[in-house]
């Protein structure tokens, strides 16, 4: 007996009579929602106007959802999709036979780029500002978002953790198993928290927010950190190939590590104007 362990086997959603909703789509309703209201105390006190919000809103939502999934099939399952094209953005299998799948497989790193893609797009045509000083800003809600989307995959019961070995750990019944494993969502769950207090303190309480690209450095770097070193308790989220040293997640998150100390550290002539 696993005294130590939760045992954990939830339903699939809410049942609101006419239609269930997905704790993995509330979840992201949640972070997109706290997302918007976050913004809203940023721009109002930048002075930016709110209706500016509405197409932040819009870009942000694209972004994210294009940019997992995209990541998810070009940098962990490239093999399969390249020969089913038309389930890439379509919720269904059509091999072995066809089955209703919704939309599963996505990728953080990939949501990362897609992200930074429509700041720059959205600074350029809506906001006309440098886009270190949205991507600055929007990192803010985005790490608040994160925290919602890994609870939701650990309802989901995905992305789960290696087995711990010991009685403590969860055992995700609904998988069928008896054994303890290292809930790997929660562990980020709880690190994204502490990461958006550190930037919510920073942007509120410090100067710092008057230092173009600082915020979003430091973002880069935790949250990044984060995922790199999470990855050694995680199972692969596909069958991978060998890999020399770390992981596909670990050495996608490299890049990300490195750009945000450049970002951080890099000379400053002057403030940016708020």
């Amino acid at each position: 007996m696993l005294l130590n362990a939760i045992n954990w086997n939830p339903a699939d959603g809410l049942d609101l009579g006419f239609f269930s909703l997905k704790y993995y789509s509330l979840m992201f309703l949640i972070a997109f929602t706290l997302g918007w209201y976050i913004m809203k105390s940023i721009f109002t006190r930048e002075g930016i106007s709110i209706e500016k919000l509405d197409s932040l809103f819009i870009y942000t939502v694209l972004a994210t959802l294009i940019g997992a999934r995209l990541g998810h099939v070009i940098f962990y399952d490239w093999e399969y999709f390249q020969n089913h094209l038309l389930e890439i953005f379509l919720p269904v299998k059509f091999e072995p036979e066809f089955q209703f799948t919704g939309f599963r497989g996505l990728a953080s790193h990939g949501a990362a780029i897609g992200i930074i893609i429509a700041m720059y797009l959205y600074s350029k045509r809506v906001l006309q500002k440098p886009i270190l000083w949205i991507l600055d800003r929007i990192v803010i809600p985005v790490a608040s978002g994160a925290i919602f989307v890994r609870i939701g995959n650990f309802i989901n019961s995905e992305i789960i953790g290696k087995p711990t070995g010991s009685d403590y750990g969860v055992i995700f019944e609904n998988l069928g198993e008896d054994f303890a494993r290292h809930p790997a969502q929660l562990y980020e769950s709880g690190s994204y928290l502490v990461i958006f207090i550190i930037l919510w303190y920073i942007y509120w309480k410090t100067e710092k927010r008057f230092r173009s690209g600082y915020i979003f450095g430091l973002f880069l770097v935790l949250l990044w950190t984060v995922r790199f070193f999470v990855e050694f308790i995680k199972e692969p989220q596909v069958e991978e190939r060998a890999m020399w040293l770390f992981n596909t997640g670990q050495w996608l998150s490299i890049p990300f590590i490195i750009a945000g100390l450049y970002f951080m550290y890099r000379p400053v002539k002057q403030k940016t104007v708020a």
